[in-house]
């Protein structure tokens, strides 16, 4: 009773000070967020995203079909828009745009090679053409004449490729040693049966010009 002994402190005050100091750290953070411009499209707590990223998500979201009819209407349009590149692009020879197999330096020089050069192949349809009337004329002469031209040009085509091929492949060798080669002499060898104003990509050298 008359002791001057320490006064105990009450455990109510410990635990309060405690819960106190632990809450304030937390109070804070939630302040600076809070004062932090809340975009309203914004999910509740975070951040306002930057307007390019902001931006980006509308984009996407606003691109993104909501039904299958729309999805197959955008579908056709990049199709329709695609294969109208390509069509430019076979007329103007614009690399980007080419079809798979018209793609590539190796492609691009054995075009440059066949059209800078006299084929015997690019006059079979002409030729094809007289050599069929003649053979339709009902003179026996003309017939046989029809027949022997026809193998004449056969054989002409036939020797003139060879020749066309044998120096594409060699020419091809030394400049593309690294390069995959396959299938361009035939890529080459088909474009000369065509007249050269039918031929797509549209030939980019003149006659004698060597690529």
């Amino acid at each position: 009773m008359g002791s001057s002994g320490p006064h105990p402190v009450p455990l109510a005050f410990v635990f309060r000070s405690r819960a106190k100091e632990e809450k304030a750290p937390a109070d804070q953070a939630q302040v600076a967020v809070s004062n932090q411009p809340r975009d309203p499209q914004a999910p509740k707590g975070r951040p306002t995203p930057k307007r390019s990223v902001a931006q980006s998500q509308r984009r996407s979201v606003a691109n993104t079909p909501t039904t299958r009819k729309e999805a197959a209407k955008r579908q056709r349009d990049e199709r329709r828009a695609q294969l109208e590149k390509q069509r430019q692009a076979l007329a103007s020879g614009d690399e980007r745009y080419l079809p798979a197999r018209d793609k590539g330096p190796v492609r691009k020089f054995a075009r440059d090679f066949v059209d800078s050069r006299f084929a015997i192949a690019e006059f079979f349809l002409p030729l094809a053409v007289v050599i069929l009337v003649l053979s339709m004329i009902r003179v026996p002469q003309l017939q046989n004449i029809a027949l022997l031209l026809w193998l004449f040009v056969i054989v002409l085509i036939v020797i003139d490729s060879i020749g066309i091929g044998f120096r594409l492949k060699k020419q091809l060798n030394e400049r593309f040693p690294d390069t995959p080669r396959k299938g361009a002499v035939a890529y080459a060898l088909m474009r000369t049966l065509q007249m050269r104003r039918l031929r797509l990509p549209k030939p980019q050298v003149k006659r004698g010009e060597r690529p």
